[in-house]
């Protein structure tokens, strides 16, 4: 039943970041296109930065809980890698409770604060003419405080778990690190089993 829960949020934050991961196609694309009127047709955008700045705003904010739901946040594992599991769950717990869970929560109120605000005036860009409106990127601040909030949820429930058990619960997987599928097609090829690389 923990488990199931602990997935539901998953699934919610992999849901949330597979949807928000559109904004690196939006991206590219309207860089691209500033690219090449600036720089061959010498006609810049009034645009360009304003868009940017959103689309990677919008992905930063919203992609969070899915990268923290893959354990795919930067850490400094050299030590931790090497701790039973038992003990990198107690490090983990103290440093949400201590740590993660006051500076989200700070971030949701002060960012529905500030997000509410900016959408009470309609807030535009002050950074070009051009007057693009910013008011729904500063809505996304407490909405992704608040998936990360969620999602830390569920890395305490795992943490709270792995103490019980002695070893980390599942988690899904949708995307498989180059060096991890290397090393398994490696591992294969060493066993001789069929299908170990191609």
């Amino acid at each position: 039943m923990l488990n199931r829960f602990i997935l539901g949020i998953d699934q919610l934050s992999k849901t949330v970041g597979h949807a928000f991961a559109w904004c690196i196609i939006m991206l590219t694309f309207g860089t691209s296109y500033e690219v090449f009127v600036r720089y061959v047709l010498n006609d810049p955008t009034s645009w360009a930065f304003d868009y940017s700045y959103l689309m990677y705003g919008a992905l930063f904010f919203m992609a969070g809980p899915y990268a923290l739901s893959r354990n795919g946040h930067v850490r400094g594992d050299f030590l931790y890698r090497m701790w039973r599991p038992r003990t990198q769950a107690t490090v983990e717990l103290s440093l949400y409770v201590l740590l993660y869970f006051p500076g989200v929560l700070a971030l949701v109120i002060a960012g529905w604060a500030y997000g509410i605000d900016s959408a009470k005036i309609r807030e535009v860009s002050v950074n070009s003419p051009a007057g693009i409106p910013v008011w729904q990127l500063k809505l996304l601040i407490p909405c992704g405080a608040g998936l990360l909030a969620l999602q830390g949820l569920a890395e305490v429930l795992r943490c709270v778990i792995c103490l019980r058990e002695g070893r980390w619960p599942t988690r899904l997987h949708d995307v498989e690190e180059l060096e991890d599928v290397l090393i398994q097609q490696h591992a294969g090829e060493q066993r001789g089993t069929p299908g170990g690389g191609q």
